[in-house]
């Protein structure tokens, strides 16, 4: 196993309360996506329930180990999107599938050992689920770690938030960044991380699927925009064709970075026509426009309103 260098100490941490035998009953790994929340739980989640580990990492042979990794351990449970009725997958965790954990939970480990749960993405429960779930986080049976995984953990209640031991991981040092993604042979380190706000994960996954040209094809467009030239409904079609999502990252990116021209006297990237309040509060929409992006309105007539508060 190989830990990212900005996992050390929370791993560190963590086998230390293990050795201790003080293991929470509930962990609240949180943070942006892209940083290896999940592989850090997979990698603690298999010494935990390995029968040999090592300092708290799986031996890999051993009979716990291989049912782990053939997604058979009867004592790993992992909670996600459920399918429907009609067999399309749900956008959210619902009450339904807590029930069934805490059932499932009301039995004895089959390995005599831990039982975990990993609920991934957990800020995807809705109301019901979650208030199902404070139940069983209220009074956890012995021997049992509830895993919850959330890129946004504002989303959780607070409730839940405050009964789990939380990991925040966060983007490493843009020093500590570079030297891990020219290891992992991204060649253009620099123009990936600042693409991906300083976040590692996410440059080394941008570096290779055409997202440093997206985020330039956004500048233009916004600087054409901005002159009058650029056509608003060509701008949504390409955007919404694409990755809309990211297409807003690199708007609010892009506002962003003409403030801070302004702010120290460099010549205007997108020669924006926006006063510094207005730019200020297009880069707020620009970011509410992604969140708006996961609801019930049309992402084209999300994208128009934004480009149309552009112009």
């Amino acid at each position: 196993m190989t830990l990212r260098p900005w996992h050390a100490d929370a791993w560190a941490r963590l086998q230390a309360r293990r050795e201790r035998d003080a293991l929470p009953h509930a962990l609240l790994l949180a943070g942006p996506a892209g940083l290896g929340k999940r592989d850090f739980l997979a990698a603690f989640v298999k010494g935990l329930l390995c029968q040999r580990p090592v300092d708290g990492v799986a031996c890999g042979t051993c009979r716990s180990c291989e049912l782990v990794a053939a997604g058979t351990h009867p004592d790993l449970i992992g909670l996600s999107f459920g399918l429907r009725k009609d067999g399309v997958t749900r956008s959210e965790i619902v009450v339904d599938q807590i029930r069934d954990l805490s059932q499932r939970l009301s039995m004895a480990s089959q390995f005599g050992g831990w039982q975990v749960v990993t609920i991934d993405p957990a800020d995807a429960m809705n109301a019901a689920a979650a208030n199902a779930l404070l139940k069983t986080l209220e009074e956890p049976t012995p021997a049992t770690l509830l895993a919850l995984v959330a890129d946004e953990p504002a989303r959780l209640p607070a409730t839940i938030r405050s009964r789990c031991q939380r990991i925040d991981f966060l983007p490493p040092s843009r020093e500590v960044a570079l030297d891990w993604l020219r290891a992992q042979g991204v060649t253009d380190a620099p123009a990936a991380l600042d693409a991906a706000g300083g976040n590692p994960g996410m440059a080394r996954t941008w570096a290779t699927d055409g997202a440093l040209k997206q985020r330039g094809e956004v500048r233009h467009d916004l600087k054409a925009l901005a002159a009058g030239r650029g056509d608003a409904m060509e701008v949504v079609k390409r955007w919404q064709a694409a990755d809309p999502a990211r297409y807003l990252w690199f708007a609010a990116q892009a506002a962003a970075d003409e403030l801070r021209a302004r702010a120290s006297g460099q010549t205007l990237p997108l020669d924006s026509q926006l006063d510094d309040e207005g730019l200020d509060g297009w880069y707020a929409k620009a970011n509410r426009a992604r969140d708006a992006l996961r609801g019930p309105l049309r992402t084209d007539l999300v994208l128009l309103e934004l480009l149309a508060a552009w112009r």
